[in-house]
C-alpha cells in the first residue's frame, strides 16, 4: 500500500495519477483533510482516508497498513516542521517501510529561506529511524505560468533574478519521479535525488518565450530585491510571502535553483517538459 499526503493538492493529484499508471488503484491511499475533495479518486478505486495536520492523531489511524508513504511537504510556510513531525511519528508508529519526502533542490547547502524547513524535516527523518528517500524538487514551472495573466496584461515579467537561471520543471514531471521511486524494484532508502528540468532559463528567456507564444511584446524588468518586494506587496501579496519570493529570486541569481545532472528525466524515462511547452499549455 502506497499512501500520499496532500492528495487533493496539485502535486498530490498528479502523483496519484502517475501511481495509477504503475499499480492498481486499490494499492493507493489518498490522505486528505476533506475526503469529499477527492470523490473522483474514490470512484476510481483509490482508498481515501482522512488525515488532518491539525489533528495529528488522525495520521496514526490513516497510516495503518501503509508500506510506503509519499510525504508531500506542507504548503503552510512556518508551520511545516510541526506538521511533518506528526506525519513522521505516525509513520514510525505504524512501521511504514519507506517515506519519500519532497524537499528542495540542494537543501543541505542552499541559503534560500524556503530551504530551512526542508532541512529541518530531512534531519527529522534521519533521526526517526524510518527508512526514507529524499526527493529534492527544484522550482515548479507553474510558479511562473500560473501567473501569466498578469504578465500578458502588463507586458512584463518582473523579478530580482538578474541573469540567473532556473531549471524549473512541471509538477507532472516531479510527480512522475515520485511514482517511479515509490514503485521501483530497487532499494531506495538512504538515497537523495536532486531533481530539476533538463534545461534552465533566465527570466529574460522566459519573457521572450511568452512573447513568442502569445505574439505580444513582453519584457523582463529586473529590480532590486527590496523593490521587488514592494511591487509584490502592491499587487496584493502578503509582505512575508513577498520576502520569501524575492529571496528565491536572489537564490536564482546566485545559481541555487539549477542543476545539470538530468536526474529527473532519468527517473521518468523521458525529457522533462520544456518551458515553451508549459507556456503554450497555459495559454
Amino acid at each position: 500500500m502506497i499512501a500520499v499526503t496532500g492528495a487533493s493538492g496539485h502535486l498530490g493529484r498528479l502523483a496519484i495519477k502517475s501511481l495509477l499508471e504503475k499499480t492498481e488503484a486499490g494499492n493507493i491511499i489518498a490522505l486528505v483533510r476533506n475526503p469529499e475533495a477527492v470523490a473522483d479518486l474514490a470512484a476510481a478505486g483509490v482508498v481515501v482516508r482522512k488525515a488532518d495536520y491539525d489533528q495529528p492523531e488522525s495520521y496514526v489511524e490513516a497510516l495503518k497498513g501503509v508500506d510506503k508513504l509519499l510525504l508531500i511537504s506542507g504548503s503552510a510556510v512556518g508551520q511545516r516542521i510541526a506538521q511533518h513531525t506528526a506525519v513522521i511519528e505516525a509513520a514510525k508508529a505504524n512501521s511504514v517501510g519507506l517515506i519519500a519526502y519532497t524537499s528542495i533542490l540542494k537543501a543541505d547547502k542552499s541559503p534560500i529561506l524556503l530551504a530551512q524547513e526542508h532541512v529541518a524535516t530531512e534531519k527529522l527523518l534521519a533521526s526517526s529511524g524510518v527508512p526514507h528517500v529524499i526527493l529534492r524538487n527544484g522550482w515548479y514551472v507553474e510558479n511562473y505560468t500560473e501567473n501569466m495573466a498578469a504578465v500578458l496584461e502588463h507586458g512584463a515579467v518582473i523579478g530580482a533574478a538578474g541573469e540567473g537561471r532556473v531549471a524549473a520543471a512541471s509538477r507532472a514531471d516531479y510527480a512522475a519521479a515520485a511514482a517511479a521511486v515509490l514503485t521501483s524494484d530497487e532499494a531506495q532508502a538512504g538515497k537523495i535525488y536532486e531533481l530539476a528540468a533538463d534545461e534552465d532559463f533566465s527570466m529574460a528567456d522566459y519573457a521572450a518565450a511568452i512573447a513568442k507564444a502569445s505574439g505580444k511584446a513582453i519584457a523582463y524588468v529586473d529590480m532590486t530585491e527590496a523593490d521587488y518586494v514592494k511591487a509584490l506587496v502592491g499587487a496584493g501579496v502578503p509582505e512575508g510571502f513577498a520576502q520569501v519570493l524575492a529571496d528565491a529570486d536572489s537564490a536564482i541569481k546566485a545559481g541555487w535553483l539549477t542543476d545539470a545532472s538530468k536526474t529527473l528525466s532519468g527517473l521518468i524515462g523521458r525529457p522533462t517538459v520544456s518551458v515553451a511547452d508549459s507556456i503554450k499549455a497555459h495559454l
